[in-house]
């Protein structure tokens, strides 16, 4: 088992007009936070974002994919293995999900709602039925049924997670076998300081318009805003080694990406039109033996517009971290930051709370090897 380790990532990052993530009228999402209107990105965006990263860096075949089409991509799966004919391969199919209690959706093949699963996971149920896949679907439905409850499905995508399903969890209501407990928490990214919704009236024009025509051939008008937004999120590095299936170097090689990917990573709301992909002006991480800690407060009372507001918010946050240590007396195990602000005031508060500033790459290097410590120590 993992030493009892929490990996918390602060980043400041400042986006210029953009509508990165659409309420249900497609403006930018929004939040009141200490009495005044913030932009906000909810967490569900910076992670399917961060979940997309993955694989720029790691094997399609090695993720997870999240979808409703189960039960026609392991048919698919089947016929490709046994060469079954399609309406075959779908009873089989069907015959095989059957027993977990996943309920059916309105379209031919589909589930009723998301299913967060690793490939290889559905490959190994393929494996399963590859040898006698012939032999089972001659049987009658009932016969089917039968031969299927003595084979472990549900032990198929209960073992063997992807880093993604590892990191961000599985929850099936109605089916709690296959529930896995999220190793990640990603809180909603807020601005730090007051914002306002404003408009863009565009109009496109009918380029085979002649000269005598006028007017445009579309009008429409977008939401926006600008911010510079603190990011959070904490990894359990226990639970992630727990869902692993115990594998310590999958777990610390998971931890890397993640905070990579999600110091990277962009919702891609509008993005042609905004063209809005910056990269952080801070990533601290620390590392804690006693709980997650959310720095959020640090900008409860907002950031004027008076001040630079990316500097003004570094300083902000360092200084709630060295306070709330001081108060909680609960000294991190590890920090470290990688900041792009020269010398300031800022920095010298930067460096008193995290560190003297480091490369992002040496941040994620350092990282891995604190926590490979922490678990080499554990297991003396």
């Amino acid at each position: 088992m993992a030493p009892r380790l929490y990996i918390d990532v602060h980043i400041l990052q400042t986006v210029p007009p953009a509508n990165l993530n659409r309420d249900d009228q497609g403006n930018p999402k929004e939040a009141y936070f200490g009495g005044v209107r913030r932009s906000r990105v909810s967490s569900q965006a910076w992670k399917r974002a961060t979940r997309k990263a993955f694989a720029e860096q790691v094997p399609e075949a090695d993720l997870a994919v999240r979808t409703k089409k189960i039960a026609s991509r392991l048919a698919t799966g089947i016929g490709k293995r046994t060469g079954l004919d399609e309406e075959a391969a779908a009873r089989l199919a069907g015959a095989l999900l059957a027993p977990l209690g996943i309920k059916a959706g309105r379209k031919a093949g589909d589930t009723a709602y998301l299913l967060f699963y690793g490939r290889r996971q559905l490959e190994t149920v393929v494996d399963l039925v590859a040898d006698r896949a012939a032999e089972l679907t001659a049987l009658t439905d009932d016969d089917l049924a039968e031969q299927i409850k003595n084979l472990d499905v549900a032990g198929a995508f209960g073992t063997g997670h992807p880093m993604d399903v590892a990191l961000f969890g599985r929850m099936v209501a109605d089916i709690p076998t296959l529930n896995v407990d999220a190793a990640t928490q990603v809180a909603h990214a807020l601005s730090t300081h007051a914002t306002e919704l404003e408009f863009d009236y565009y109009t496109a024009v009918d380029d085979e318009n002649e000269k005598e025509e006028t007017g445009a051939g579309m009008i429409g008008t977008i939401g926006f805003n600008s911010a510079t937004l603190y990011r959070y999120a904490a990894v359990g590095l226990h639970q992630l080694t727990d869902n692993l299936g115990g594998d310590t170097d999958a777990a610390l090689a998971a931890v890397e990406l993640f905070v990579d990917t999600f110091a990277r990573s962009m919702p891609t709301g509008h993005a042609n039109s905004f063209a809005h992909r910056t990269r952080p002006s801070l990533v601290a991480v620390v590392v804690r033996e006693d709980q997650p800690v959310n720095l959020v407060s640090a900008f409860e009372r907002p950031v004027p517009p008076t001040a630079g507001l990316a500097t003004e918010s570094a300083d902000r946050l360092a200084r709630e971290y060295g306070d709330a240590v001081r108060a909680w007396g609960d000294t991190p195990l590890y920090k470290a930051a990688c900041h792009t602000f020269g010398e300031s005031e800022q920095t010298t508060s930067l460096t008193k709370a995290f560190g003297v500033g480091v490369t992002f790459s040496n941040l994620l290097t350092g990282l891995r090897a604190e926590l490979a410590a922490a678990v080499e120590r554990d297991q003396r």
